[in-house]
């Protein structure tokens, strides 16, 4: 699974023009499920992201609370997107996504273990498969954006999860 965070003030998704979920203070997850991912991946990425240090602590110590430290929200997206290739040619190509009906069951997996291992109140989800609408205020004492890319693998040869950490943030800090 690939995930892209971003830590919010709020953030919101509406479907039809009608808001279906919003959060406060938090992060915005948007997730995407790739052929090779599984139902653990799922609850492994949802660990990682719940336990990332993306805020000060409250002596100004940088980079040492969760979005579960400081009581805040989560919203998850799901966005397919997140595996385009752009290798060849300038049309993006989304085989490295997982189809709909296979990956709803994942994602899903995904957002209940947010929920089962954080508060049901506190995690909000869009609706898999709609064109949505998400709106945003960033968070960011230095920078207004921050992206991170978090990849959980299986290995297939031992049936083990491994985790590949990547955690990069594109402001170039």
């Amino acid at each position: 699974m690939k995930a892209i965070l971003q830590r919010v003030l709020s953030a919101s998704v509406s479907v039809n023009k009608q808001v279906v979920s919003s959060v406060g203070r938090g992060v915005l997850v948007f997730a995407a499920v790739a052929p090779e991912d599984s139902m653990t991946d799922a609850e492994n990425l949802a660990s990682k992201i719940l336990k990332m240090k993306l805020w000060d602590d409250d002596s100004g110590e940088r980079w040492k609370q969760s979005v579960i430290d400081i009581n805040g929200e989560v919203l998850c997206v799901s966005q397919f997107t997140l595996l385009a290739s752009t290798k060849k040619g300038s049309k993006p190509d989304f085989h490295g996504a997982l189809g709909s009906e296979a990956a709803k069951p994942i994602y899903d997996r995904f957002v209940e273990s947010m929920i089962s291992k954080y508060e049901a109140l506190r995690v909000k989800d869009g609706v898999f498969q709609e064109m949505m609408e998400v709106a945003l205020v960033n968070d960011g004492p230095v920078h207004t954006f921050n992206h991170f890319r978090i990849e959980i693998a299986s290995n297939s040869l031992t049936g083990n999860a491994r985790n590949i950490n990547k955690a990069q943030n594109l402001n170039g800090r």
